[in-house]
């Protein structure tokens, strides 16, 4: 009998930008006993790029059918896609706190990006104006989630909107999201689940004293 397959997770795509949102794919990242991986495979990444908009559900099919048939690209693409990940994570961390990226860490976001220019070219889109589109590289296209991943990390690098990235001040979460709240004082990834934590926390404890 076939195998039968986890149900998909729902990525919470809360930050604001495309690669904040894959850098939170770890729950409570710094707790050990509680920390929850939501990338154990390539499927996974698949399903985070077509939750995220990047792929038709017929594109990830496709991608899923390759990487089944092709297991040794699908781990090496999927270890870089976690190496890209923790890469991210540092860098937008450090600049949520107004510190500086590391040398390192603005080095490989430096060379994904670089290496995803090279799969993109302009076509002509309805009506006559341009757009950027994405090859598709046979040699290897399971690397193609990880292009807009590392485009979108460079383009938030150098765009106004850097100043906007936030840490999530729930101590049970940390994740990054960009903070567009009127007067730049949100706090909280999502207010409907880390918003509200703190604020019943805060309540039982003023309860309890």
């Amino acid at each position: 009998m076939p195998t039968k397959r986890p149900p998909e997770y729902e990525f919470d795509l809360t930050g604001g930008i495309l690669c904040l949102d894959f850098a939170n794919t770890i729950s409570r990242r710094e707790d050990p006993e509680h920390r929850r991986e939501h990338l154990a495979g390539y499927a996974d990444l698949a399903a985070f790029a077509r939750q995220s908009g990047l792929f038709s559900p017929n594109q990830t099919n496709h991608l899923c059918a390759y990487a089944e048939r092709h297991p040794n690209q699908a781990l090496r693409t999927f270890h870089k896609a976690i190496a890209l990940r923790e890469t991210l994570y540092h860098a937008f961390s450090a600049t949520s706190q107004h510190q500086s990226t590391a040398t390192d860490d603005l080095q490989q976001i430096n060379d994904a990006a670089l290496e995803a220019l090279q799969h993109r070219f302009l076509a002509l889109a309805n009506g006559g104006d341009y757009r950027w589109e994405w090859l598709w590289d046979e040699k290897n296209p399971l690397e193609r989630i990880l292009w807009p991943v590392a485009q979108s990390a460079a383009e938030l690098l150098t765009s106004d909107k850097l100043r906007t990235v936030r840490f999530c001040e729930a101590p049970d979460c940390q994740w990054l999201f960009l903070d567009h709240s009127r007067n730049r004082s949100r706090r909280w990834c999502d207010m409907t689940s880390c918003g509200n934590r703190q604020k019943a926390r805060r309540h039982y404890r003023r309860t309890h004293e």
